[in-house]
């Protein structure tokens, strides 16, 4: 569905496909990235060659209910006027309004935000959420624009997708480029124009406006919790497992530094401007985060006795360690180096880290990859109890977002394991026919209408 045009240099980019960066990916050599789209529906056909399930609804999910393309005119800092594109994908709402993020970076495209909406279907049914996945966002460099630029943009674009979100409907969150300030400024647009505060329509909202505590910790959390779950599973003790960690991020940081609280040993960490190395162990709460001081991942090294530098950062990925986390950015394990993968568990902490060719390539090896749409969930997750909240005026405690996150993912990894032991399938497949197996069923216990 379209909702409006702009012949903007934005809008020709969005239609080139970029090299995928938070999304599965891969080709045979790896040289022609696949869509995510395109990768998107494939995993669903594979998925359901392990589950009984009707063709028709295959068919279906393979589509999006609708895309909204809007015109987001902007009034720049020089009083000069440009017109960006944005787009939003709800791909299925069979359990629940649509859910996931609004992202502000140059390469977004409707293909792209279509194959993410499916990504965000998958990962909201393998938690058993009452959502179906969304994802959207504007074909603009972030970098580019002033603070008021920014929050002009945002305040736009919430009017022009004002008629199609909603806390029944689409409940947007933050993505790569925008933050919690956004979602308030989207908020707070949504709000002024519905004639009353609406706290419930974005989620990822600083908690003073009606966001929640521990929802930017979740994804990391969430990471920390699989590798626990996998280590034990594989009969490997926590205290003292070897964890290697790709991107120090707001998931990397999080994870690494609960790990390390739990007594495990974050031997390696990588930031854009290098990764560190110590068999010894780091001290992660010494490593200053990407959030905290950017690129100081390097600096630590120089700064402490026994910490190395490794040649390049994409080293940690092949250092000989019971865990590596990707928890950077998508396709960073492909088929040039998947064959030099030493660890014994993979848990994707970011979107997509792994190749379609490198997964098989992996799985041959007997490497297992605990995939991204169950070991990253704790930020959905977290999301739908900020919503809860928001919908019920209903304030929770940190502690109380932990515990339940840790019961959610708990009952998550539960459902996965109990596929990959009766079908003797890969932990990806299993979240797949998880995921696919709750959508099929909502979709025959309601029926097509007319």
């Amino acid at each position: 569905m379209s909702t409006g045009t702009a012949d903007t240099r934005e809008d020709r980019a969005a239609t080139d496909e970029p090299a995928a960066t938070d999304e599965h990916a891969g080709t045979e050599d790896d040289a022609e990235p696949e869509t995510a789209l395109e990768t998107a529906r494939r995993q669903l056909e594979h998925a359901a060659a392990h589950i009984d399930v009707d063709p028709g609804v295959v068919e279906r999910l393979k589509h999006p209910t609708t895309v909204h393309r809007v015109a987001v005119p902007l009034e720049r800092d020089d009083g000069s006027v440009e017109v960006f594109t944005g787009y939003r994908a709800q791909h299925d709402d069979v359990r629940g309004p649509y859910k996931g993020g609004l992202r502000f970076h140059p390469h977004v495209s409707e293909a792209e935000c279509v194959g993410l909406s499916m990504w965000m279907t998958w990962k909201c049914a393998v938690m058993d959420l009452p959502f179906g996945g969304g994802k959207g966002g504007v074909v603009v460099d972030p970098k580019e624009l002033s603070a008021t630029e920014t929050e002009k943009l945002t305040r736009r674009f919430a009017e022009e997708l004002r008629k199609f979100v909603g806390p029944k409907k689409d409940i947007p969150a933050p993505d790569m480029g925008t933050d919690a300030q956004t979602m308030a400024w989207f908020m707070d647009a949504y709000s002024m124009q519905e004639g009353e505060t609406i706290p419930g329509v974005v989620t990822g909202k600083p908690p003073v406006v009606g966001g929640t505590e521990g929802r930017e910790e979740a994804p990391g959390r969430s990471v920390a919790i699989v590798v626990r779950e996998a280590a034990d599973y594989y009969g490997s003790d926590l205290d003292g497992l070897t964890v290697a960690v790709q991107g120090y991020g707001s998931v990397g940081a999080n994870a690494a530094r609960l790990l390390d609280d739990w007594g495990a040993d974050v031997v390696s960490v990588s930031d854009t401007g290098g990764a560190v190395y110590d068999p010894a162990g780091l001290d992660t709460y010494a490593v200053p985060s990407f959030s905290e001081r950017p690129n100081a991942v390097t600096d630590y090294a120089a700064e402490t006795a026994g910490v190395d530098l490794l040649d390049e950062g994409s080293d940690i990925l092949e250092l000989d360690v019971d865990v590596v986390v990707p928890a950077a950015v998508g396709n960073v394990i492909t088929a040039d180096n998947a064959a030099d993968v030493r660890a014994d568990i993979v848990v994707e902490g970011a979107n997509g880290p792994t190749t379609s060719t490198a997964d098989g390539i992996l799985a041959e090896r007997g490497v297992h990859v605990i995939p991204d749409i169950l070991a990253n969930a704790g930020g959905v997750t977290a999301s739908y109890f900020e919503w809860l909240q928001d919908i019920n005026r209903r304030t929770w405690t940190v502690e109380e977002v932990r515990s339940e996150l840790e019961a959610e993912m708990l009952k998550a990894w539960d459902a996965v394991r109990t596929e990959v032991e009766d079908k003797d399938i890969t932990w990806r497949d299993a979240a797949y026919v998880v995921a696919l197996g709750r959508i099929a069923e909502a979709k025959s216990v309601r029926g097509l209408w007319p």
